[in-house]
This record gives structure tokens, C-alpha cells and sequence, in this order.
């Protein structure tokens, strides 16, 4: 069986490695991540990988050397922090955006065979659409030949519609063939906010606890419960103000602030502010303030009240005995920014395809 060795850049709490971890032709050797509570969480899953915890523009040849031992690495994987591509930030071009030439000067130290690099589809128009020509370029220039194309996670079993640009670069002919969607139209169901956490107790703003309500009784469930455990971790409403609560519970599934009864109605906001999400639905794209109902659509549809950080790693396909690490606030971060380990799956197994 051949082996394949990895370096996860940009790692994040480790969505991305999870895809190729799953796959024992594959051996993440190193990952990379700038912040430390981040990089702990990355270890605490992926406890052999070694982790470089510092600032890519400070990670030498020398230290990737030493931490490689002599292995090569035939595939790097992972996406620069997307905050300058996202179409909800403010789009600058600034420092974050030409964190891709980092990615670059690590692969022309690495020289793999292939890479994975994965990024938030606001890539793709940034600079009028002369970033991502810059991105292809540089990589070009190192001798890759590129595939493109924009994943919706959701089509991957994720209960989550969340799109992301993975691009694919391969030494020689590409031919790398992406995943074909297992849910939607024709397929299987998408995956709704009940599949995914209807088993989490009931709570109201305030409240926690560790037991489920039911079994595992979708394919869904089977996969993020699959250690069998009986009791959950991380399931606990954030403690929210009575006019807040107020606010979640008059909102009916789906509806938004502009629903809300004038007296109660806030007077500034997104249309996608203190919104409920659909219960039998996917949820819109989440992120790290998933649970901060004043700041995108994520109000919990059943219970009317914030997101526990158990139902945003859910939201993620995150399965339960994943770990996350440091204050509740960068957990929510680490979840919000990860890329959806069913999604990585999908990546992971395609690319094993193409490289045999």
C-alpha cells in the first residue's frame, strides 16, 4: 500500500486533516497553526501529527527539515485564514491576503506532488477577480497544473449549506476528479437541523446537559455518535438578557427581525439578524458568532435561544468526541472556521483516487 505524507498549513482545529486521516494511505507528518489555543485543540485530535505552532512567515527550512526528519512530502493541504476573501468581511487587500504566497513558498521548499488548497468562494471576485488569476499563477509558476471548482458542503451529507473554492494542484496531468454529491436532488435528502441535533435535549437560555434525548436514528447521528457514548459534552445554551429571549422566543421557525412585533423589533441589523434557522431544514452558513443571535442567522428553531457550541461543532459534521479547546469564545472559533470533516472526506478520498 502506498503511503503518502503530509504537511497541513493554515490548520485550524484540524477539519481539513480529518478528511485524510480517515484514509490509512495517508500520514500527516506536520501541521502549522498561529494560535495557540488552536494548535492545542489540532493536537488533542490529531495527537501524532507534529504541530509547528508559530506564524507561517516565520517557519523556515531548516525547521520544517528538522520536524520532517528526512520523510518527503508528497501532498500539502490547507486554506490561509479567509477573512480579507469573505464576501460578509470587509475585502480588503491587505497582509491575510497574500497569506497564499506563504502557502506557495512552502511548497516550493516541500516540492510535493499535489495540493489541496481550500478557501471561501469570496476568492474568486476579490480584486475584480485578479486575485485568484495572481493565486493560479504563482502556483503555475512552481509547475502544477490547477483544477478549480466551488463545493457546497451540504451536498456532502454536512447539514449545512456552506460553499468553499477548493482548488487542486497536481505535478504533471491532472487528474483529479471531484466528489460527486451524495445528497440532494434525486439523492439522498440533505441533512436537516432535526437529523443533525434533534437528539440534544431540549434547553432553554442558560441551561446544560450531558445526556441525549433518543438514539442514534439516522445515518447522519450514526456518524457523528459512532464512539457510542452515553453522555454529550459541550451542551450548554449561552445565558441571554429577558428582552433577547424575548426577541428568539416570538420568532416562529425561519422568520427573521422584520417578522418581530414592532414594539420588540431591534432597530439596526442585517434582514439576516436575530433570525431563527428552519428545523427542517440545512442550516445557512455558520460561523465563529453562531451563537450571538444579533449577528447572523443562527437562533435555534426548536428551543428559541442561542446555539450550544455541541450544535455549531454539529452544524460542522464534527463528530461528538472531537475536542476543542480554550474559552468558549475561540471554541466557537475554531468551529466556525473549520472546514466540515464530511466535506474533507469526500476531498481526501478523490485525491487517493488520483494519485493511484
Amino acid at each position: 500500500m502506498s503511503k503518502y505524507n503530509i504537511v497541513d498549513l493554515f490548520a485550524g482545529v484540524g477539519g481539513l486533516s480529518y478528511g485524510f486521516s480517515k484514509f490509512p494511505e495517508f500520514n500527516i507528518i506536520a501541521a502549522n497553526e498561529i494560535e495557540k489555543d488552536i494548535s492545542i485543540a489540532y493536537t488533542l485530535n490529531h495527537p501524532k501529527v507534529k504541530m509547528l505552532n508559530c506564524d507561517i512567515n516565520d517557519l523556515t527550512k531548516e525547521q520544517l527539515e528538522q520536524v520532517l526528519g528526512g520523510d518527503k512530502i508528497d501532498i500539502v493541504i490547507g486554506g490561509p485564514p479567509c477573512q480579507s476573501y469573505s464576501t460578509l468581511g470587509k475585502r480588503q487587500m491587505d497582509d491575510r491576503a497574500d497569506l497564499f504566497m506563504q502557502y506557495k513558498r512552502i511548497l516550493k521548499i516541500l516540492q510535493p506532488r499535489a495540493f489541496v488548497f481550500e478557501n471561501v468562494v469570496g476568492i474568486l471576485s476579490m480584486d475584480g477577480g485578479r486575485l485568484f488569476k495572481q493565486v493560479r499563477a504563482e502556483f503555475e509558476e512552481l509547475g502544477y497544473s490547477l483544477k478549480h471548482k466551488v463545493l457546497n458542503a451540504v451536498d456532502y451529507g454536512v447539514p449545512q449549506f456552506r460553499e468553499r473554492v477548493i482548488l487542486v494542484g497536481i505535478r504533471g496531468e491532472n487528474n483529479y476528479e471531484y466528489p460527486a454529491p451524495t445528497h440532494g436532488e434525486g439523492l439522498k435528502p440533505y441533512v436537516t437541523l432535526k437529523d443533525a441535533i434533534g437528539d440534544l435535549p431540549v434547553l432553554k437560555s442558560g441551561q446544560s446537559s450531558t445526556s441525549y434525548s433518543y438514539d442514534s436514528d439516522n445515518e447522519f447521528l450514526g456518524f457523528v455518535r459512532a464512539d457510542g457514548a452515553d453522555e454529550v459534552s459541550e451542551h450548554a445554551a449561552p445565558k441571554n438578557g429577558a428582552h433577547l429571549i424575548r426577541i428568539m422566543e416570538a420568532l416562529q421557525d425561519g422568520q427573521s427581525k422584520n417578522d418581530l412585533p414592532e414594539d420588540i423589533r431591534p432597530k439596526s441589523g442585517y434582514g439576516n439578524t436575530y433570525a431563527k434557522l428552519w428545523w427542517e431544514r440545512p442550516a445557512t452558513t455558520i460561523t465563529r458568532n453562531f451563537a450571538c443571535p444579533s449577528s447572523s442567522r443562527c437562533i435555534h428553531p426548536r428551543d428559541s435561544r442561542a446555539m450550544s457550541i455541541r450544535e455549531g461543532a454539529r452544524l460542522q459534521s464534527f463528530p461528538d468526541d472531537y475536542k476543542f479547546y480554550g474559552s468558549d469564545g475561540m471554541k466557537r472559533l475554531e468551529i466556525g472556521n473549520a472546514v466540515p470533516p464530511l466535506l474533507s472526506v469526500a476531498i481526501a478520498k478523490k485525491l487517493l483516487e488520483a494519485l493511484e
